[in-house]
This record gives structure tokens, sequence and C-alpha cells, in this order.
């Protein structure tokens, strides 16, 4: 569509009426604004309207509500015996369950924060709230968990001091009890993870998988190290257990901590729904070409489409506010998260030779850059 350029915007209901169209087109080549056309009021489902993604964090919420009152029991009862027994491994094991409770606090934020609804400060919402406390609970983890093991570890090779015998078989019988009670919480999370579409994508979700999962390794490693140690009077193996959970902690740690800042930065849709996107675009008659097609997680009930599309010509103003609502309403039917969808009208021609224009004078930078100077 030669000359026109028109930038429209779901941020009015798309369950509603659509409005009367109101003849406006511009030109130019703007790429952003609030120039959208029929923009009401309304706004976009607000966090929390959406059935679905309620039932969903009610069911995480109760996940982590288990894992914390597991974890908080735990935690008491691997300190008490740990301090009784002087068992490294055991202490290794207490610092995991504090570390593993706070993260639930933070988890439990993250629910809470997440589902306010969007706000002139934050018109996309708070859907990435989940992501920075998920990336907290991750440093926890980190801190609390792994280095404090590292360091029991360590301490332990140089000798354990007032050990007791009756104090180990203690500390066996508490991590026998933490390994059910960890292990049910890890299965609490397993059937919600099932249960939800999102499955282990919920930040909130995924945290508690892997904090019980790695709960239950690092029972078996203290109790393995506890064993050795008991048969043997050598509290090398002890040593290692607790330096294996450390290990176990960080590497745990960093992968959550690594998945939260992706997501943070800005993370397009998987390869398969943008492509069904650019395949229900292509599919209207009205469009000619998409000649880009960006998109973005907000959250997880909330997703950026952008498409700078080319009509086909001989379509007046009227209707082409009245294709463009049909079209975002089209998307948000098939994919509800996709809820914020804007369609920028450009020219097909215009578009590439602006392209070609900003590729050529990326290689004229990089060619006239001068190579630094090496000494010889």
């Amino acid at each position: 569509m030669s000359g026109e350029h028109t930038l429209t915007s779901t941020d009015q209901d798309l369950t509603g009426d659509a409005p009367e169209p109101s003849g406006h087109t511009g030109t130019g080549d703007t790429e952003t604004g609030d120039t959208d056309t029929g923009r009401a009021a309304s706004g976009p489902p607000k966090p929390g309207a959406d059935d679905t993604g309620g039932e969903r964090d009610e069911g995480t919420k109760g996940a982590v509500l288990v894992a914390l009152g597991a974890n908080l029991v735990i935690a008491a009862a691997k300190t008490a015996a740990g301090l009784f027994s002087g068992s490294p491994a055991l202490l290794s094991e207490a610092a995991h369950s504090v570390a593993d409770s706070l993260n639930e606090v933070f988890l439990l934020l993250s629910l809470r924060r997440s589902r306010r609804a969007p706000d002139s400060d934050h018109p996309f919402g708070y859907g990435k709230e989940r992501y920075f406390w998920s990336l907290l609970a991750a440093v926890g983890i980190f801190v609390l968990g792994g280095c404090f093991s590292f360091y029991q570890g360590i301490h332990a090779l140089g000798g354990t001091e007032d050990e007791s015998r009756s104090g180990y078989v203690a500390g066996l019988a508490v991590l026998l009890i933490a390994l059910l009670a960890e292990g049910a919480s890890l299965l609490k999370a397993v059937v919600q993870a099932r249960r939800s579409d999102e499955g282990a994508d919920d930040p909130a979700l995924r945290t508690v998988l892997a904090e019980d999962s790695t709960a239950v390794i690092g029972v078996l490693f203290a109790a393995a190290g506890m064993v050795i140690h008991m048969t043997t009077g050598n509290a090398l193996g002890e040593a290692i257990a607790s330096m294996a959970i450390g290990a176990l902690l960080m590497v745990v740690a960093f992968t959550l901590g690594r998945t939260a800042h992706h997501q943070l930065i800005g993370v397009s849709v998987d390869a398969e729904l943008r492509d069904g996107i650019r395949e229900l675009l292509l599919g209207q008659g009205e469009i000619d070409t998409v000649e880009e097609l960006l998109t973005m997680r907000l959250g997880l009930d909330s997703t950026l489409v952008a498409a700078r599309i080319d009509l086909v010509g001989g379509l007046d103003s009227e209707r082409v506010e009245e294709v463009s609502l049909r079209i975002r309403r089209d998307i948000h039917a098939k994919w509800p998260t996709a809820d914020r969808v804007f369609l920028d009208i450009t020219d097909a021609g215009t578009e590439r030779e602006a392209r070609t224009t900003r590729e050529r004078r990326a290689i004229d930078s990089d060619a006239s850059t001068p190579e630094p100077e090496h000494r010889q």
C-alpha cells in the first residue's frame, strides 16, 4: 500500500464491538507513538481477569506454600540435629533448607505482584515481576546454599570436633523425614506442572521444581557422607558430600539465574507461535506482504506482537481501520496471551529500500573503523 503509514494497536478491548472508524491515517515513517487508531480507554484484559491464569496461579501458590511449610520444619530439624551431631553435611543441608525457605517467600511475592493491573508507569503490566523475583531466588540458592555448603566441606577436611555417634543417628533420622517431606513437595510441584498449560515455563513453579529436586538429591548426598563418616571414622567422605551439595546448588542457581536473566531482558515467543502468527497475517486477503514481525513475552499471560505489513492497494482509511481491528481480534482469539498487537502499515518498496540503506551504512561504518595498532 504505497504512500501510507498507519500505526494501530490493541490497547482497546478486543472482545467488544468495533469502534466507529475514525478515518485516521498518517504519512511519513513513524515507527511508534500514540497515533493509534480506534484507541479506547478500556485497555487490555487486566491481570487476574483471565480465569485460566488465576487458577494456574492458585495451583502454583499451593505448591509454593507446601514447599515453604516443609522447608521451615526441615530447616529447624536439620539445624538442631547438625549442631548436636557436629555433622558438616547436615549443617550444609540445613543451610540449603533455609535458603529454600527464603526463596519461597520471594516466589509468593512474585505471584502477587505480577498480577497487578497495568498503570501509567507500567503500561505493559507487571508480568516480568515473576522473572525478577526468580532471579533473586537463584542468587539466594547460590549464596546461602551453595557457598555455605562449600565452606562446611572445606572446614570438615580439617576434622570435626564434638562428634556424637548418637547425634549422627538422630541426624540420619532427620534426613529420612526430610527425604519424605521433600519428596511429597516435589510430587505436588510435578502434578501442578502437568496440570498447567505453561508447565515448568512458570518461573515460580520452575524454581520450586528445581529446589525440591536438588533437596532430594542433597539429602541423599548428606546421608551417604554421614554413613561413610560413621563407618570409617574419616571425615573426608562427609566433606566431599558437603562440597557436592554446594556444587549442585551452584549449578542449579546458575541455570535458574540465566533463564530469569534471559526473560528479563526480553525474549521472543517460540518459533512455532511466531510462524503461526506470520501465517495468519499472510492468509489475510488485504495483506500483500509481512515485512517484519517482532514478538516479546511480557509475562505468562501477556505477549507483545508488532508486525510491519504492506496492504494491497485500493483500500481507503476506513477499510484499513476495519481490517486492522479484525486482524488483531483474530490473533487474540487464536492466541489469547497475544493481548498487545501493533500493526504498522507501511510500503514494502520503501521499507526494503530503507533496510538496504541501513545495512549499507552498517557495512561502511565497519569498513571505516580503523584497526587497532599493534606495537612491536
